[in-house]
């Protein structure tokens, strides 16, 4: 090994954290690894730039990369060593491509002389992970640092968002990268052509009962205020896709409710019915489109408008009439700018007037009412209150009964990914110590990720957590009930007093089993000046918003449907 003295003065190690910080990055999330020791030192050399984050698992990590990436709109860092280091990271790379959110996750690799011999914790990072990320590349060439970092960004910036994998070779680090200085990169944006938004314009004026859904990543705030502003002047309803629910605010009057699991039935209807859709962003995938059974492709051909800025997105499930590949904030600063005149005919009231009754706090079985926990929620916390969550049936009721008023105040993955939450909220109070961050978490999906209050103890990140504790994997035991009803299998969970476990870290803890009880304990544990946790006890039996097990056995054996569509995790 080369001793420190001798190694040259710009190794490929310092040029790469040069990169980051040319980059803005100000934060990079870790698990250390001897495999890039040379880049720590690095990241050491350059701490008054870039706040290295230590976590307590490589998953931990990779998520708070993923939550840097959708709360600042540049990609998130991570910073993991070679074999499990990486293998446990994955799941926020696939967090990230399935939300479209830019990130990199730089991996230490074996010694580039070693490669191909089975070396200790030896893996080929491109064909591990070249189905999950947009780019997987090795560093085997010290010159090429700037290049590859450079790309790097690039890819997970342009088009559909979305992550990069970078192998770090142990010994390529510590050798001269040349002279190629470290630059900025800036996304390329591609526009609406005039004759598409001309014709877009036509359809809108000619339109009775036009939607506009919005989706995906990349916004800025000028742009949705432009947006938001326009379809308020055309009285122009407009739907949110799965956990994109801050791109407006929630009490605008045109917003009619979001797509994804537990949508609302009439909102759904509405779709069905209208006669122009300009989807803007948003990809229709499978859980927005509910199974793909909200469209049919005959009828896309002839009312959709889909304006994505992959390429790859469009036509790939369903055929637009019209259609462009184009940046979204200028997309929507173009849409915004035309000046448009629509005959109102009480469409968008009669859709405003189905969410104000959908999202209205409803009865439960048990002592804890989630509709009610969560429009307190809603009604209490600041504006600019950053919201996350993992996945599991809980998600419904927050989803449901809370309202977004700002953008960049839902951390929730759109893959579905358990133990999301924790590491998000960590992340996102080490970056914004002055907003309320609040993390809702199921009892399942807290201890995935849950030894991460110690780096929430460790950064004095003063999150809320708010674990829903019903005893059951209760998404999987929903499904289990309508299949095999009353054969509960593999989904009870014995758990730990969370409590007591909140208060082995140094952090607070209360227990509430009673709605009445949850405002005090939120007061609390939001002036506790150190991460709080309050447990939350509620009734399996209301495992979902407005279903109960009783209700799903009972349509199962009597043949029919119950209304299910919750997150599958």
């Amino acid at each position: 090994m080369i001793a420190t003295t001798e190694l040259p003065d710009n190794t490929a190690a310092r040029r790469l954290v040069q990169c980051l910080v040319e980059n803005g990055v100000t934060h990079v999330f870790c698990v250390p690894g001897e495999s890039f020791l040379a880049v720590l030192n690095a990241l050491g050399e350059a701490e008054e730039s870039i706040r290295v984050i230590v976590c307590r698992n490589e998953a931990g990590a990779a998520n708070m990369a993923v939550a840097y990436g959708k709360l600042t709109g540049r990609p998130g860092i991570c910073l993991v060593t070679r074999g499990p280091g990486a293998t446990h990271a994955s799941i926020g790379v696939h967090n990230a491509h399935e939300d479209s959110v830019p990130m990199i996750l730089f991996v230490g690799q074996v010694a580039h002389r070693f490669k191909g011999r089975g070396a200790f914790q030896e893996l080929d990072y491109p064909a591990t992970f070249g189905h999950i990320a947009k780019l997987a590349v090795e560093l085997d060439d010290p010159e090429r640092v700037v290049e590859i970092t450079n790309r790097a960004f690039s890819t997970a910036l342009q088009g559909r968002r979305g992550p990069v994998v970078v192998s770090l070779p142990e010994d390529i680090l510590t050798q001269d990268a040349g002279c190629r200085e470290p630059q900025f990169v800036t996304a390329a944006r591609a526009g609406v052509s005039p004759e598409i938004l001309a014709e877009i314009g036509e359809r809108l004026t000619a339109a009775a009962r036009p939607l506009l859904i919005m989706g995906g990543t990349g916004w800025s705030e000028s742009a949705l205020a432009a947006l938001s502003r326009w379809a308020a002047v055309l009285k122009l309803p407009i739907i949110l896709s799965f956990r994109r629910k801050d791109l407006i605010d929630n009490e605008h009057p045109c917003y009619i409710g979001d797509i994804g699991f537990g949508s609302n039935p009439q909102l759904l209807g509405r779709i069905k019915e209208a006669d122009l859709i300009i989807a803007l962003g948003a990809r229709l995938g499978e859980v927005p489109s509910q199974g793909y059974t909200l469209f049919n492709a005959d009828a896309t051909l002839q009312k959709l408008v889909h304006i994505h800025p992959g390429a790859e997105e469009i036509g790939r499930v369903w055929p637009a009439g019209l259609s462009a590949v184009a940046d979204l904030n200028e997309a929507a600063l173009a849409l915004s700018s035309l000046p448009l005149k629509r005959h109102c005919n009480g469409w968008l009231q009669m859709a405003r007037a189905d969410f104000e009754r959908f999202t209205t706090p409803i009865p439960v079985t048990g002592q804890v009412n989630l509709s009610e926990i969560c429009t307190h929620l809603s009604q209490t916390l600041a504006a600019d209150a950053i919201v996350c969550n993992g996945a599991g049936n809980y998600t419904a009721w927050l989803h449901r009964f809370f309202r977004h008023r700002k953008f960049g105040t839902q951390l929730a993955p759109t893959s579905g990914a358990m133990g999301f939450g924790l590491p998000a909220g960590v992340a996102a109070k080490i970056m914004y110590p002055e907003r309320d961050v609040v993390v809702l978490a199921g009892d399942g999906c807290f201890l995935m990720t849950g030894q991460e209050l110690a780096t929430a103890i460790q950064y004095n990140a003063a999150i809320v957590i708010i674990v829903v504790d019903n005893g059951s994997l209760s998404t999987i035991r929903m499904h289990q009930e309508y299949q095999y009803p009353g054969k509960a299998v593999g989904t009870d969970l014995r758990n730990p007093d969370f409590v007591a476990y909140a208060r082995s870290f140094g952090a607070w803890g209360r227990m509430v089993d009673r709605t009445e009880d949850f405002p005090d304990a939120l007061w609390a544990a939001c002036a506790a000046g150190v991460p709080a946790l309050v447990h939350l006890r509620v009734a399996l039996e209301d495992i979902a918003p407005g279903l109960t097990i009783s209700r799903i056995r009972a349509a199962s054996l009597a043949g029919g449907r119950a209304v299910m569509g919750t997150d599958r995790r």
